[in-house]
């Protein structure tokens, strides 16, 4: 799939990434293309599912997030019931990523105090073994894929 997106194509996800409010006029100018070609850029790669969907980029701490923690699982069995459980109760869990090795999932908790968070983890806790880590701080919070990558060789 990454083989087939040339360098217009990363043009276009690297200013939708900086800015997903960009008119068509305005990117296609960045980009220097027309309107209508980046347009139909942004078309393909919608269909191809490279963009999946536009969103507003968040400051954390003024939305009322003062805490902000990394939670292991490890949660015995197949069954995904009680774990989607959890996660359709609580909003708090940002994101969460299925890992190899004696943790099954590595999730993103976001709280309003250290209370609040001791609330999600014994939630958590309920379905499988939790390691909670808190955040000091993210020295590189998500950026986005601005180029492709290139495996060692």
């Amino acid at each position: 799939m990454a083989d087939d997106l040339d360098e217009l194509d990363w043009m276009v996800l690297r200013e939708l990434q900086r800015n997903g409010r960009a008119s068509v006029a305005a990117l296609g100018r960045r980009i220097s293309l027309s309107p209508t070609a980046t347009a139909d850029r942004m078309r393909r790669l919608e269909a191809k599912g490279v963009i999946t969907g536009y969103a507003a980029k968040v400051n954390l701490g003024k939305a009322g997030v003062k805490v902000m923690a990394v939670v292991r699982l490890q949660y015995p069995g197949r069954a995904r019931e009680p774990l989607a459980r959890v996660f359709g109760k609580r909003p708090e869990v940002l994101e969460c990523q299925r890992v190899t090795g004696d943790d099954c999932y590595i999730l993103k908790i976001a709280a309003t105090s250290m209370d609040h968070l001791a609330a999600v983890v014994d939630d958590l806790g309920d379905i499988g073994h939790v390691t909670t880590s808190v955040v000091y701080n993210e020295p590189l919070p998500y950026r986005g894929l601005l180029e492709p990558l290139t495996p060692p060789k």
